[in-house]
């Protein structure tokens, strides 16, 4: 008499089909936790941009935009500044992505460590506005610039190895051109239209509640950011544990 073979387990690539699928429907833990991650997103971005001075930290396609114009001494934009920021977000994509190839398999974990870093670079990036005068195209205002752009970097990384549909926490083009495309106004199925507009929306928030804190200093944003960073992390990673 034969024995029943053993069930099998899942393997990684299962786990994380797993976890994309489930977070097609925003009431899903990781879609919520990417949504909260896409406000500071607009958080961040703001600080940089209004508050430091014409240049992203988180969406790198503006930032090469801005570069080709101040390259051409167009608009009085900064060339130093933005190549700061590419530089910056790239070395942190590096290190997001030594981190997924080491723990990307244990997912709660790895998203863990990601936010941690993240939520230590940006409050490290909060302490230093509080605690000197930053002025754009200075060693002050870089030097905000790269701790945000690297830990942009990081969570890029880490959320490409998530690699959830529409909620890349950064970039919205490709989440604004499946709301159209799939839209029944243009003949499309509808699939995916409430996550995509959550995302829209919690990028439009986030970059007006970074505007509105400006106005009372460039620290508090920044404190924002990264507090809800922290808070992700501490009510995500139970709540992945769980399901898992």
């Amino acid at each position: 008499m034969s024995t029943p073979a053993a069930p099998r387990q899942p393997s990684v690539a299962d786990r994380e089909g797993q976890h994309r699928r489930a977070a097609a429907s925003i009431r899903h833990p990781l879609a919520r936790a990417l949504l909260v991650l896409t406000f500071t997103t607009g958080v961040v971005d703001a600080v940089s941009y209004l508050g430091i001075g014409h240049v992203f930290t988180a969406n790198m396609t503006g930032n090469i935009v801005f570069l080709g114009f101040g390259i051409a001494g167009s608009g009085g934009l900064p060339v130093l500044a933005p190549l700061i920021s590419l530089a910056a977000f790239l070395l942190g994509a590096g290190a997001g992505g030594i981190l997924a190839r080491r723990i990307g398999d244990r997912h709660p974990l790895h998203l863990g460590v990601a936010l941690a870093i993240e939520v230590s670079l940006i409050l490290a990036a909060a302490v230093l506005a509080a605690a000197i005068d930053v002025h754009a195209n200075g060693l002050s205002g870089d030097s905000v610039i790269a701790l945000i752009a690297l830990a942009m970097g990081v969570r890029n990384a880490t959320v490409r190895r998530l690699a959830v549909p529409d909620l890349t926490t950064t970039v919205l083009t490709m989440t604004l051109t499946g709301l159209a495309a799939d839209s029944p106004l243009f003949g499309g199925g509808d699939g995916g239209s409430v996550r995509r507009g959550a995302a829209v929306l919690a990028m439009l928030a986030g970059a007006l509640a970074g505007a509105l804190l400006l106005k009372s200093s460039l620290a508090l944003p920044l404190a924002a950011a990264a507090a809800l960073a922290l808070l992700t992390t501490l009510l995500y990673a139970p709540a992945a544990r769980r399901r898992e």
